[in-house]
């Protein structure tokens, strides 16, 4: 399982999601970060469907989505009750 952040620099919500994500990543958690105005990143959140940020995905060892908040920052309560789940 990991976590994949969705952020651009003009967006306003983003800090938080980043900052979650990096604690996280302290606590073992794979996170990967994509800015989406790159192209990599843009790609990547077209695929997940998403179109506003921050976008935070849990997804599964195929890449399958597990959970996925768009738009806000979920807690780290509501990551680890996903990521708890499918242990």
């Amino acid at each position: 399982m990991k976590l994949k952040i969705f952020w651009q620099e003009d967006c306003p919500h983003c800090p938080p999601a980043k900052k979650l994500g990096k604690e996280l990543e302290k606590e073992g958690v794979e996170v990967r970060y994509y800015n989406v105005k790159t192209l990599e990143g843009l790609t990547e959140a077209s695929f997940y469907s998403v179109l506003s940020t921050p976008g935070i995905i849990i997804v599964d060892d195929d890449e399958e989505e597990i959970a996925g908040w768009r738009g806000t920052t979920p807690t780290k309560e509501e990551i680890y009750r996903y990521l708890n789940e499918s242990e």
